[in-house]
Order: C-alpha cells, then sequence, then structure tokens
C-alpha cells in the first residue's frame, strides 16, 4: 500500500528496475544504463509537457545529478521512479526560472504514450491519442491538473509518489489526475470545433498548463 492507503500500481518493469538500481549503487555501469533505458521514456515524456523542445537538455541535466546521488537513493524500482521524477521536476523548474516563463505543454513523444497496461478507461482514452491530439488537450487542462497526468499516466507514479514530486497531498493529486483524464476522455466523445480550436476542457477560467496565469 502507498501513502494515504492507495495501493501501488506496479510498473511492468519494477522488478528489474530495482535490482538494476541496487547493481548501479554497487558499481555497475552497465546496470545503471539498465535503469536509464526502463526510466528515460516516461521521464522524458514528462519533461515534454514542463520545458517543451528542451526536454533533451534538461533530463541530461537531471540524469547527471541522479548518476551523481545515486548511492543515496534508499527504495525499490517504483521508488526510483519517483525519486527521479522529483530531480527532473527541480531541474525543469530551475530552466524555467532561468528563461522566466511558465511551464507549458509540449510534444508527448510517442515513447511518452507507449504505456503497460492495466489503466483506467480515462488512461486507457488518453493512450489511444495521436501525439498531436495529446498536445492539443493536455495544453488545455489546468496547470494542476496536466502536471497530475503527466506524473500519473505517462512517468507511472501512483498517487502518493505524484504527490511527494509535487509537494501536494495524495488526495489533491488524484483528485487533479481523475478530473484531467475524464476531461481529456469526454473531450474525445465531442465533435471538433470546425476553427479547429480545442473547447473548452479548462475549469472556467482556470490557468491552463501553456498560460501564464
Amino acid at each position: 500500500m502507498g501513502q494515504g492507503g492507495e495501493p501501488r500500481r506496479p510498473q511492468p518493469r519494477d522488478g528489474e528496475l530495482g535490482a538494476a538500481v541496487a547493481r548501479a549503487q554497487d558499481g555497475d555501469e552497465s546496470a545503471f544504463a539498465v535503469a536509464y533505458r526502463i526510466v528515460q521514456p516516461g521521464l522524458l515524456g514528462y519533461l515534454r509537457g514542463l520545458v517543451g523542445e528542451d526536454a533533451e537538455d534538461v533530463a541530461s541535466d537531471a540524469w547527471l545529478e541522479i548518476a551523481r546521488d545515486i548511492g543515496r537513493f534508499r527504495g525499490d524500482g517504483a521508488g526510483f521512479r519517483g525519486w527521479t521524477a522529483t530531480i527532473a521536476r527541480h531541474r525543469a523548474l530551475d530552466h524555467l526560472r532561468r528563461q522566466r516563463i511558465r511551464p507549458r505543454a509540449a510534444q508527448l513523444g510517442q515513447d511518452a504514450l507507449d504505456l503497460p497496461g492495466g489503466h483506467s478507461t480515462h488512461e486507457q482514452a488518453l493512450e489511444s491519442l495521436s501525439t498531436a491530439r495529446a498536445l492539443e488537450l493536455v495544453r488545455a487542462l489546468p496547470r494542476d491538473q496536466a502536471e497530475a497526468v503527466l506524473l500519473r499516466v505517462v512517468v507511472g507514479l501512483d498517487g502518493p509518489a505524484a504527490a511527494r514530486v509535487l509537494g501536494k497531498r495524495p488526495g489533491a493529486v488524484r483528485t487533479a489526475a481523475y478530473r484531467g483524464l475524464r476531461r481529456l476522455a469526454r473531450r474525445l466523445g465531442e465533435p471538433r470545433p470546425a476553427d479547429g480550436t480545442g473547447g473548452g476542457v479548462t475549469d472556467g477560467d482556470a490557468p491552463a498548463l501553456g498560460e501564464s496565469g
């Protein structure tokens, strides 16, 4: 069980990831490469949702810190996902502060949508989207919902782990993710406006991820 009583949703390769991290902490460079290959697609997708085309550079900075501090990590494969997401988010926020801009939605690579099974109907709806359509819909969400969706669906964290990354209560993150996914699923069933706009998926005047608020 995760914190707050929520069952942890294991990812298919969490066991392999935990074993690779343990070996990497003992100095096995090939094991660190295994951990990188498992974590990087989701982490990069998350960063693309925050910093756009600069995601690769921010990810590189994050992995330098991860490699430096991996000996301090304590936990299993699922915990490692959350730990790396926290580091990546800090580096992304540092980058955004330097750029004097707010987080914005950007291209979600197809690797970020290539997720394991076992998700809810709303998450399956997100998985079925094309990259361009996912970008359009996630951009329209309020910021808290957009980032919660990215962490829960793209990175694969459970509610408590995503809450630790965001510094929020697990219930608040679960609610934000649910509302965001519900809006995405509902939007899929609506006809697209003739002018090509995304329509009303946000909560009133709540700022979307790509807006300054």
